[in-house]
């Protein structure tokens, strides 16, 4: 079962708030961040949604040329953006946050934060899909990983800059050499090896399952480049030349993925032509790996990213930032408040009329699929919004930070 993006909330939030008060400028570089948050929050939902109402129609790969619906391939390659994008900005709110707080204060809200995103996952992200799957199972999905990635970037914050840089491109860049590395579950290291690269099932007591869908080696390598990238929005750093950064750094991303993906040879699994179906072959050429994320599709996620960041900024202070912006400004709130309402809304329907495809209750088709993606966007932006004006408003309460 994939997860779509994450919904750690980025942590410079409140740290930032009187700078993003003193100046349009100011504003302007904090809320193209939170607009792009906010763009990847709305996307996520088309996923789970999905997995909702279309669960009786096995996908055992999204992304599959040969055999998914391309309408589905369409929708999971702009959900990609999703968790590739948050991780990134989360190492960048880190080092906003860094600007205004000890290394000490840092390092330990990383990692109560990372632990408390842990803990949310196991045990309540988890449990919420327990009667829908057959078996009990903990999902370590985006939440977990982010905050394991926490954790890591809590103890890398204390490397020279060049070093964290290095040490994230050697991540991102080198890690898909490990993929003929499949430990099998007599191996003690199985299960560090299941959570760090290998994305597996493992066995725990009285009958519950682990399953790592984020190995969380590549990102931490995405954190870490998003936290080196934190200069760039500094204070004193000029608008023109980080668009220009990000610009380029984005186009520079993408080509990388073309010249890489053309040769065929590294980053990800071949692509293949599809006999008299051009259309599928494209398929093919953009079917990415995600879990672990290789490197094709982190250059081709962040590249989108990095253009998008500085193409917000240059929007101002516009409506279409300012509403993404809220999404963006309670992360964690939306992505527990819509996986929830999708939960319920899932058990009540099959409450009501019972099964109707197999053991599950499912739409007829995907098109369905989308009627509830759009219904649902004005439902779930009128909580989002009222939580996020009750964080601004109560900045002093300990526990709104974490959501």
């Amino acid at each position: 079962m994939a997860a779509m993006g994450s919904a750690a909330a980025v942590p410079f939030n409140r740290a930032a708030t009187a700078e993003a008060k003193s100046t349009p400028a100011a504003r302007t570089r904090l809320q193209n961040i939170d607009a792009l948050r906010g763009l990847v929050m709305l996307l996520m939902p088309l996923d789970h949604i999905r997995e909702t109402w279309f669960v009786y129609v096995p996908v055992s790969d999204p992304v599959d040329a040969r055999t998914t619906l391309p309408a589905i391939v369409i929708a999971r390659l702009l959900v990609s953006l999703c968790a590739p994008v948050f991780v990134f900005l989360t190492g960048l709110g880190v080092f906003l946050f860094r600007q205004n707080h000890t290394l000490e204060e840092t390092t330990a809200y990383l990692v109560k934060r990372g632990l408390v995103l842990m803990a949310i996952e196991v045990l309540y992200l988890s449990p919420i899909y327990w009667g829908i799957v057959p078996q009990p199972t903990f999902w370590l999905q985006v939440i977990w990983c982010i905050g394991l990635c926490m954790i890591v970037l809590a103890g890398a914050i204390r490397l020279p800059m060049p070093a964290m840089i290095a040490l994230g491109l050697l991540i991102v860049c080198g890690h898909n050499l490990l993929d003929p590395i499949q430990l099998t579950t007599n191996n003690p290291l199985f299960p560090l090896w299941a959570g760090l690269h290998q994305r597996a099932v493992i066995d725990l007591p009285f009958g519950l399952v682990a399953k790592t869908t984020y190995p969380v080696l590549p990102w931490m390598g995405v954190i870490m480049l998003g936290y080196a990238i934190g200069p760039w929005f500094a204070r004193d750093s000029d608008p023109a030349l980080r668009q220009r950064r990000l610009i380029s750094a984005g186009i520079g991303m993408l080509v990388a993925f073309l010249l890489i993906r053309g040769v065929n040879l590294y980053g990800d699994k071949p692509w293949f032509t599809v006999p008299g179906d051009p259309g599928r072959t494209w398929m093919s050429f953009f079917s990415l790996t995600k879990y672990p994320p290789s490197l094709l599709f982190l250059l081709l996620t962040l590249g989108v990213g990095a253009i998008l960041l500085a193409l917000f900024e240059r929007m101002g202070d516009s409506w279409t930032i300012r509403i993404l912006a809220v999404f963006g400004g309670a992360p964690m709130f939306f992505y527990i408040f819509h996986l929830t309402l999708l939960r319920i809304l899932y058990h009540s329907a099959f409450a009501i009329w019972g099964p109707n495809h197999g053991q599950y209750f499912g739409v007829a088709n995907y098109g369905w699929v989308l009627v509830w993606y759009f219904a649902l966007i004005v439902p779930l932006y009128v909580p989002t919004a009222w939580y996020s004006r009750l964080k601004k408003r109560h900045r002093d309460i300990e526990w709104l930070k974490y959501f």
